[in-house]
């Protein structure tokens, strides 16, 4: 009996020691994220392909969701910081993100297309600083980037399964909307997991003058504002897996498993290699990199993501064997954005006074409804004109992150001005 104890223990010492609603609250984001992914790699495609939709009519209706969702972060920062709190916030997301979820298996028009997405996007605006203020009200700076990884880790493991289980779902019965429905009942069971588990975080009602003195305060804290001009391009190049690459693999791989690219059931494949590799490897790169700063980490994830982008620029252009590259590319995205999740909303949380956590985690999602907004049109007018664009577009992407770095070298500078002891600046 011993013997069989022993292993348990030493599992148990290995995990990060992290209090119970977090585990909680990553258990919830499990369930949540695989009813995400059984979208995340098949909604372009059904518009496009399914619907008739051209990829430009989609990438703008994908790009209108962080339309609602820039409206949407300036309220979130408001409502979690103040009487809404982080609770409120979580359980008002799941219910518009289940509505827009259904809108969406019933759009049979560019209309509908649109107000589904609007749905969405104003959901998941209220979602990520919420759930980010929770996290880093319920952990410490000694184990906060473990708490972040665990949030990535049950995003990715959801992910990874919603999207095989989709892709074999879909190999099988061909129906797209069955899986936007179930989608939409997950939200919901992850509003009831919220509701029933997690408690109120906010320590201090925040009164509607102090809220404006803190906007203030945020949007003149220079660090912070770096961080931010940086962090839009990481969340564009996220913008693109979603929207602009399953299309992109589908219709523009000549040396693909079929006529025009790849199968459906082998971008999923793709897609499940990337969220094992992240599942498997989260962890221990995390507790590695807890030792460097969390400006070099993301310094180190912008040199992956432009490698990942030139492995998928190449597998639209070599004329055999496309399967080589895109894994090649897959595997450094799915490196960079190990190291990029658990850095970046790390860093944020340090940076953040914890009255102005609502505050600073809405604006750094902010970053990411301004790449959604981006991303998808960017990437949706380069498929619609091949000549011009096309493979062209992660040439254009590479490019970009050298800009991108020069931001981050820059913000490491000034963090050591400020902060010259501090490991993890």
């Amino acid at each position: 009996m011993e013997q069989l104890t022993q292993p348990a223990s030493k599992f148990r010492s290995w995990l990060p020691n992290l209090k119970r609603e977090i585990w909680i609250l990553a258990a919830g984001q499990l369930f949540l994220f695989i009813g995400q992914g059984f979208t995340l790699v098949y909604a372009s495609i059904f518009f496009v392909n399914e619907l008739g939709f051209s990829p430009t009519q989609v990438g703008l209706a994908l790009s209108s969701s962080g339309l609602a969702g820039m409206v949407g972060r300036f309220f979130a920062g408001n409502a979690i910081d103040s009487r809404l709190g982080r609770r409120g916030t979580l359980l008002l997301a799941a219910v518009i993100s289940a509505s827009a979820c259904f809108c969406l298996a019933f759009a049979e028009t560019f209309v509908l297309l649109i107000v589904g997405n609007l749905l969405l996007g104003l959901g998941l605006s209220l979602y990520w600083p919420a759930t980010l203020a929770v996290t880093a009200d319920l952990s410490t700076a000694d184990n906060r980037a473990e708490a972040f990884a665990l949030t990535q880790l049950s995003n990715n493991l959801g992910l990874g399964l919603g999207a095989l289980l989709a892709g074999q779902y879909i190999a099988m019965a061909g129906s797209y909307r069955a899986l936007f429905i179930t989608k939409g009942l997950i939200y919901l069971v992850f509003g009831m997991v919220i509701f029933s588990a997690i408690a109120e975080t906010r320590q201090t009602h925040t009164t509607l003058i102090r809220l404006a003195k803190n906007w203030l305060r945020t949007l003149t804290d220079r660090r912070f504002v770096t961080f931010l001009m940086a962090n839009t391009f990481f969340a564009t190049y996220g913008a693109q897996l979603s929207s602009s690459l399953p299309l992109y693999l589908a219709n523009f791989a000549p040396s693909g498993d079929t006529q025009m690219g790849f199968s459906e059931q082998l971008i999923s494949y793709l897609f499940f290699w990337h969220a094992l590799l992240k599942i498997v490897c989260q962890l221990p790169i995390t507790r590695w990199a807890k030792r460097v700063n969390h400006v070099s980490i993301l310094l180190v994830a912008l040199i992956l993501w432009a490698g990942g982008f030139l492995f998928i620029w190449i597998t639209g252009v070599v004329p055999v064997n496309a399967l080589a590259p895109a894994l090649a590319g897959f595997s450094l995205v799915g490196l960079a954005e190990i190291l990029y999740g658990p850095a970046a909303s790390s860093l944020v949380g340090d940076m953040a006074p914890s009255d102005q956590r609502g505050i600073y985690f809405s604006l750094e999602s902010e970053c990411w409804a301004i790449g959604f907004l981006i991303g998808p049109a960017l990437g949706g007018w380069a498929l619609d004109h091949p000549v011009s664009g096309g493979a062209n577009l992660w040439l254009a992407l590479v490019s970009s992150t050298g800009l991108a770095g020069a931001i981050l070298i820059y913000l490491r500078q000034q963090m050591l001005a400020i902060t010259p002891f501090n490991t993890q600046a």
